[in-house]
């Protein structure tokens, strides 16, 4: 067999378990990015106030924090694929229990719900990450990733449009029925009706999520050895394994980076809300920021690495989501909504790039490695929640930026310090 024909069937053969991990990723995006409409539900079903109804990310994106280095203690008895399958029944678990107690208006077992949800997508998120950064070359592990993030932000658009035509219909006209109920009793009566067909819609998504579970280990998923596959050549200085300083750097590039793209996802609908914008039209906001990152993916495959480096790519996306943050500080209303959309674009290869770097060479230290990255994600709980603090007494345009700038300026130095430390280890 020649070279291109090696090449050809190498590519072949890693064709099926990328559609297969493409297929997670959609689970991860359609699970994912229903926080945003979550947070409009929330606020109404359970007559929340801003700080209230951020409890969402907050507690979503915690869990990570919590659980990710159990999860990768737990992928050592299982393997990345049986990981894979127990985060999926992990994740219906949860999402089962959020659509019960949304039925009975129980909003501490809701945020349960979404507490065990977080850590069953904290167990797939640190099986798939790393095994798609290691099923082929570490250098085209952005374009990859990119591909698994086409399936996550496709996910990402249709998930709230699904809930909002299927469960949040008319929420406008069901605000103004609650506003002017007659009484307590009448008030909680449409809630209670409201709630009950998020239930269902949950309920149906558990019962999915089951289904994948069992299918997954009838996968052509192959079994891979992260320690082997990335025991490359490490930026290390002397020192081994988690002791890479562009790796911890690349840690807290990740937590500010979620922490960014939450905010330009999940907290759109309460940023167009604060311009007097109705419920009926910032519901579909999340919608618009993943589709501005669905074609800063199709972007970046076509770019990274065939004319920009990943590290380059990077530094460049994180210099225009301080320009399109300024912009959307120095505008109002609808225009302004739309920059804060449009950084869906200037978000998208972040991760496809951060992740790879950091872990690029830990040899048998990617698997904790990778576990403490997904920590990270945590970045999604506490910059959010800051903004809904901070917006009460101060200016929500001016809290904004001041979260969103130097969350960019972090990742752009990282992306920077990345690339001069790679070059000089080669």
């Amino acid at each position: 067999m020649d070279d291109t024909q090696a090449t050809t069937a190498t590519q072949a053969s890693r064709l099926a378990p990328i559609l297969t991990i493409g297929a997670i990723f959609f689970v991860l995006g359609f699970v994912t990015w229903l926080n945003g409409p979550l947070i409009t539900f929330v606020r109404l079903a359970f007559q929340l106030g801003d700080v209230g109804a951020f409890a969402v990310p907050l507690v979503f994106y915690i869990s990570y924090f919590v659980f990710a280095l159990p999860s990768a203690a737990v992928l050592r008895l299982t393997g990345l694929k049986g990981g894979i399958s127990l985060g999926l029944l992990v994740i219906a678990a949860g999402v089962a229990m959020f659509g019960e107690c949304a039925t009975w208006r129980d909003y501490p077992g809701a945020l349960a719900g979404l507490f065990v949800t977080g850590g069953g997508l904290a167990l797939l998120q640190t099986a798939v990450n790393p095994y798609v950064s290691i099923l082929g070359p570490i250098e085209g592990a952005a374009r990859r990733i990119a591909l698994m993030g086409i399936c996550n932000k496709t996910a990402g658009i249709l998930a709230p449009i699904a809930l909002n035509l299927l469960a949040l219909r008319d929420i406008g006209a069901l605000a103004r029925r609650v506003a002017a109920a007659p009484d307590e009793g009448a008030r909680d009566a449409i809630l209670s009706a409201f709630a009950a067909g998020v239930s269902h819609f949950y309920q149906l998504m558990a019962a999915l999520l089951v289904v994948a579970a069992v299918l997954i280990p009838r996968s052509p998923l192959p079994a891979l050895d992260p320690g082997q596959v990335n025991a490359g050549r490490a930026d290390t200085g002397g020192a081994g394994g988690l002791a890479v300083p562009r790796f911890w750097f690349g840690v807290a590039a990740l937590f500010v980076y979620v922490g960014a793209e939450v905010m330009a996802g999940d907290a759109i609908g309460t940023y167009g809300q604060a311009f007097g914008l109705p419920l009926d039209q910032t519901k579909f906001f999340t919608s618009f920021t993943l589709a501005a990152m669905l074609l800063g993916y199709l972007c970046g495959l076509a770019l990274v690495p065939r004319v920009l480096s990943q590290a380059a790519y990077l530094a460049a996306s994180a210099g225009l989501g301080v320009v399109l943050t300024l912009a959307a500080w120095a505008s109002t209303g609808t225009l302004s909504v739309l920059f804060v959309a449009a950084l869906g674009f200037a978000n998208a290869m972040m991760w496809p790039a951060i992740f790879p770097l950091a872990i690029s060479g830990l040899g048998a230290a990617t698997a904790r490695g990778s576990a403490i990255l997904v920590m990270g994600i945590c970045g999604g709980a506490i910059i959010p929640q800051a903004f809904a603090w901070a917006k009460q007494t101060h200016d929500m345009q001016v809290v904004f930026a001041a979260l969103m700038v130097p969350s960019y300026l972090v990742i752009l130095a990282f992306a920077l310090f990345a690339s001069r430390r790679l070059t000089s280890a080669r």
